[in-house]
């Protein structure tokens, strides 16, 4: 199969895309690499610039009071339902100008094309772009999206970053009240479908050749904290046969995660192992090991978790280790609504010229937290070598184009009417929504 994409309308358009997406990446708080953590000047200026962006495009804007973005543009009848499209401005230490950006970028430019044609849809549309998204600066993770779907927690104000400063005190220092909107902007209730376009942050769609892919499912994640205690020792003077080496059962522990993950439905990763005491002539008395299993359908990492547990068990007590298992977190795969997935699908072939590849989605995104308010639906942007979260990332100027005509088409398309006759479940957001 080949594909092609769509130029848009000259290239100027693309061009254009290409210009705010690197103006949002010179925004930063570390000159030279591209960091834009929540609640700081790089993104205070982010938010200016995305605001000034969407009342270009015709939105009324403004930030709420967990400073996200918010722009409206009305349907034919002042009002109606939304239809959400968006993504997040905040970015990892050191990361690329696509990841998150993207979404936004490309959200803004649709409603653009919509506003200077003059269309008005019978629905609205709104943009929103989340100010916390990856976590990293307070360990809070997906803070904006889940402020807008009410699933605040206890304890989120208090969450400090490495300088001590907490989620409350940086938003009453980034002064809210300034800004357009002044901090009360919210996205309207119960949203008809919320719908990110997100580059891949992995390697599917280059090798399938495809520019764009429809999303099926955002993963779910478990992730452990493991110990594994033994006896520190003399390098020299401790007998091979009578060791209790932490740092030897944890690497057979890590090759028993290779193995039961080894198949196509799961990933499982041990990204960190710390010894103690850390000696190169001390035999390792304990091991911490990290482990972050994924996959997009619950019972396939269920599984995984329990015959990962069940290899260490076994592993520890064969070599007189002891264990200690801690689960920090557990979190569902979030299915993307079947309706959307075809509607997205239908809209990809049609910027594409060919169908377009459904794949689950490895990395986490701000749909976890908007599917309890509204069903979700995810497009996939092609992007070099699959790298994200790293200076590197890049996605073609093809591929960006492809990606706004098939969101254009799917606006266009888009049926409110099965929005309010599917089946994935919504509630109203939480009175305690609110900072």
């Amino acid at each position: 199969m080949t594909w092609s994409s769509e130029r848009g309308d000259n290239g100027s358009e693309i061009a254009g895309i290409i210009e705010r997406l690197d103006r949002l990446a010179g925004y930063t708080d570390e000159p030279g690499r591209i960091t834009r953590l929540p609640l700081t000047p790089a993104h205070r200026d982010a938010i200016l610039a995305t605001l000034g962006w969407m009342e270009e495009a015709g939105m009324i804007a403004g930030v709420d009071a967990a400073a996200n973005v918010v722009g409206r543009y009305e349907g034919r009848v002042p009002g109606a339902p939304a239809l959400v499209l968006g993504s997040h401005l905040d970015t990892v230490r050191d990361g690329g100008r696509f990841d998150g950006a993207l979404g936004v970028v490309l959200a803004v430019a649709t409603v653009e094309r919509l506003h200077r044609r003059g269309l008005r849809l019978p629905f609205a549309i709104e943009v929103v772009g989340f100010g916390d998204e990856e976590g990293v600066r307070f360990g809070t993770g997906l803070l904006g999206s889940r402020f807008t779907a009410g699933l605040t927690r206890p304890g989120d104000l208090e969450r400090r970053d490495q300088d001590g400063i907490t989620v409350g005190a940086a938003l009453d220092g980034f002064a809210l009240h300034d800004l357009p909107g002044g901090g009360a902007a919210r996205l309207s209730p119960a949203p008809l479908a919320y719908v990110e376009v997100h580059i891949e942050q992995g390697p599917v769609l280059e090798r399938l050749g495809a520019p764009l892919g429809c999303v099926t499912a955002i993963s779910g994640q478990t992730r452990l904290a493991v110990r594994l205690d033994g006896a520190a020792g003399h390098a020299g003077t401790v007998p091979m046969a009578g060791r209790r080496d932490a740092l030897a059962g944890a690497a057979e522990c890590v090759l028993a995660v290779e193995r039961i993950c080894a198949g196509d439905n799961v990933v499982g990763t041990v990204g960190s192992i710390r010894v103690e005491p850390d000696a190169g002539n001390v035999i390792p008395g304990a091991a911490r090991v990290s482990l972050d299993v994924r996959a997009a359908e619950n019972a396939y990492r269920e599984a995984a978790v329990a015959e990962i547990e069940a290899a260490f068990i076994e592993t520890t007590a064969r070599r007189g280790l002891g264990l200690t298992i801690t689960k920090l977190s557990d979190v569902a795969a979030t299915p993307c609504a079947p309706w959307l997935v075809e509607a997205l699908a239908r809209a990809a072939e049609t910027a594409m010229g060919g169908p377009a590849p459904l794949l689950p989605s490895g990395a986490g995104h701000d749909g976890i937290a908007m599917s309890a308010i509204a069903p979700v639906g995810m497009l996939f942007v092609r992007c070099r070598a699959g790298l994200s979260h790293h200076p590197d990332e890049f996605a073609e100027t093809s591929d960006i184009a492809a990606a706004l005509a098939a969101l254009e088409a799917f606006v266009l398309t888009f049926d409110p009417s099965a929005a309010r006759s599917g089946t994935t479940p919504r509630r109203a957001a939480s009175p305690q929504s609110s900072f």
